[in-house]
């Protein structure tokens, strides 16, 4: 706006405050810095009894040459700062304060918002200093008094953002992005909201708020979220942070989550729906200094979520790539990401997000099987929706992998999730997921090896920037021979995924079959911090410290185990080990009357007592029920005592090890 548009020749602007009444204490220092900086305050404090409030209120509002709003926990649910704020932001002379902390509200967000919870109320301090400097830059550089104490400081000039050549609003419109994309995109590419590369490109997407007034519909608004970060996870130049990390901690702010994860910027937002449509709210913000990179407010018939989806993730993309790539590649990266797999039926896609919910409840055999129907009426609904055969793949190899291997229904289960990942990728040869279905379900249900490398191997190319990806392909390889690709691959995935315990567990047996021991506790102890309650991470500690000579170690952490065939296998080689025979054979016989498909725990723990033609014995039995044990078997520490065995060495042949 003109700085003069609202004030005559010779006259100090007016600044219009805006607070909630019970910020008073933090707003008057507020209006004492400006009023002694020579700006005429207005605030609700000086309306006169008898006054027509509403009248006043408006009059000062559309007079001023700036509005000040202070921004608190009690302020954003206001609905008096919100309009006023808003009329602020429509005239183009808004300046947000955040007086403790508290983020602005969906829709105030584009501003630069200036933290001063910290500030002591002192006209000579830093803060006071940066107030100043803020209103005068919403009012074009005006000089103004200067506070005593305090250096004068200079006119501040928004930036102009200079044309780019070869990047025009309509190259972007073409493109598929709209106005507010080319806008953001011209600062990056100038620098004006510049930040290492590495943090440039670096990304967190947060579950989107549900603003249904339905619970129910959550699945709906984490789903949006979670197809937004597997359709940015394929750009090549970003590095987003994986799925579980950013639910695994919903109470914690989001800019603490940021910072935890490594990561430069968080994509948040919200969703609203009914049963023909949907409103999606989503911003850009960057974690240092809070500045918000990119919003908008999108009003769609529901049908139209799937192009939502890539509108969204694409001007992200854009946005983001393009500050370290050149626009070519910053649009050619952001086409690596398009909708694979996917569908085009909103009531396939519910059913699908209905199953992706209940996967990641994780509670158990009945949540799994609740997961398989819904990625059952997915499939049903739309047959070629790749994604939804590939999700029905993985859930049957879950619940296969969880029933007894001496049962039928594990055979006929792991069947049926071979042949739901071969039609996946009959449908979508690219989809990471339908070919890392196929890969788990040949190595885990038929013990076939070599039939599932080069699924892994697909996967990893498809989705080099998928953590759970990365994560199932890892601990593949580390089942094999190349332990030192394993141990690569891992270190990516926690870097991508610091704050998932299943991440950290998956690393630490990536350690143990590579015996360093040292590294598995410090993995183990990491992810039992994550999630206290997690199985067989307290069994990865048993069997290090058994290897490191610790048996009264390996013997606490066996006890502490939740999975109790673990717990029971590692409790009775740590008692032979410190000459309980009598507690050993006792945890032995248990092992093997309680858990029907132990046979693999039970070839453990023969071979660490020495019994080596019984464990041999048990290995075959595991291996004529296809028990997926056996993908332990090369690079097992407690099976070291078989490894000369010629028996040994042949079912390792058979099993292409």
């Amino acid at each position: 706006m003109d700085s003069g548009e609202n004030t005559a020749p010779g006259t100090a602007p007016l600044l219009f405050v805006s607070y909630s009444r019970t910020d008073l204490p933090r707003a008057e220092p507020v209006i004492a810095l400006l009023e002694k900086a020579g700006f005429a305050v207005w605030w609700d404090g000086r309306l006169e009894g008898g006054e027509n409030y509403l009248q006043t209120t408006e009059t000062a509002l559309e007079n001023a040459a700036c509005v000040v709003v202070l921004w608190s926990a009690t302020s954003v649910a206001s609905h008096w700062v919100r309009d006023e704020a808003q009329r602020g932001r429509e005239r183009g002379c808004l300046v947000p304060l955040t007086i403790d902390g508290t983020m602005a509200p969906l829709g105030f967000r584009q501003f630069q918002l200036l933290d001063i919870s910290g500030w002591d109320g002192r006209a000579d301090s830093a803060e006071a200093a940066r107030i100043l400097v803020a209103v005068r830059a919403r009012l074009g550089g005006e000089a103004t008094p200067q506070v005593p104490g305090t250096a004068a400081s200079p006119p501040v000039t928004p930036p102009r953002v200079p044309e780019t050549p070869g990047l025009s609003r309509r190259t972007l419109m073409i493109g598929g992005l709209g106005g507010a994309a080319a806008g953001l995109l011209g600062a990056w590419r100038f620098g004006l909201l510049g930040s290492p590369a590495s943090a440039a490109t670096s990304m967190v997407v947060m579950p989107f708020a549900n603003e249904t007034g339905d619970p129910d519909k959550k699945f709906f608004s984490d789903g949006l979220a979670r197809e937004l970060r597997t359709i940015l996870s394929r750009n090549p130049r970003l590095k987003v942070a994986a799925p579980t990390s950013s639910s695994a901690i919903a109470d914690e702010d989001d800019f603490e989550i940021g910072r935890k994860l490594g990561v430069g910027s968080i994509l948040r937002g919200s969703v609203q729906r009914d049963n023909a449509r949907v409103r999606v709210t989503a911003e850009l913000v960057e974690i240092q200094g809070g500045l918000v990179r990119w919003a908008e407010t999108y009003d769609r018939a529901l049908e139209s979520i799937f192009a939502l989806q890539s509108e969204i993730a694409e001007t992200v993309a854009l946005s983001l790539v393009a500050e370290v790539a050149g626009d070519a590649e910053a649009k050619e990266a952001a086409a690596a990401q398009g909708d694979i797999g996917g569908t085009q039926s909103v009531a396939a896609y519910e059913a699908f997000l209905r199953g992706l919910a209940l996967y990641d409840v994780s509670a158990g055999e009945e949540t799994d099987r609740a997961a398989l129907a819904q990625f059952e009426k997915a499939a049903a609904e739309d047959p070629g929706y790749a994604a939804a055969h590939a999700w029905r793949s993985t859930m049957l190899a879950a619940i296969a992998n969880n029933v007894a291997s001496a049962q039928g229904e594990s055979r006929q289960l792991f069947d049926a999730a071979v042949a739901a990942a071969e039609k996946a990728i009959a449908i979508e040869k690219r989809l990471a997921r339908g070919h890392l279905a196929l890969g788990f379900a040949l190595n885990n249900g038929r013990l076939d090896r070599t039939g599932a490398a080069p699924h892994y191997r697909a996967a990893e190319t498809l989705a080099p920037g998928d953590a759970d990806v990365l994560r199932a392909v890892a601990s593949f390889h580390a089942y094999g021979a190349d332990l030192a690709l394993a141990g690569k691959m891992i270190d990516t995935v926690l870097e991508l995924d610091p704050l998932n315990a299943r991440a950290f567990r998956s690393a630490g047996y990536v350690a143990l079959f590579a015996r360093d021991y040292p590294a598995v506790v410090r993995r183990m102890e990491r992810a039992l911090a994550l999630n206290p309650s997690l199985a067989s991470a307290q069994f990865g500690i048993a069997v290090a410290r058994l290897m490191q000579g610790d048996a009264a170690g390996a013997l606490a952490a066996a006890k502490a185990e939740q999975g109790a065939a673990y717990s029971v296998s590692l409790i009775a080689i740590a008692k032979h080990r410190l000459g309980d025979a009598a507690g050993s054979d006792e945890a032995l016989a248990n092992l093997a009357a309680v858990f029907d498909d132990s046979d693999y725990q039970q070839a453990e723990v023969h071979a660490q007592r020495g019994d080596i033609p019984v464990a041999l014995a048990k290995l075959e039995e595991a291996y004529a029920k296809r028990d997926p044990g056996l993908l332990w078997l090369r690079n097992d520490p407690l099976l070291d005592p078989l490894r000369a065995e010629s028996r040994f060495k042949e079912l390792l042949s058979r099993l292409g090890s």
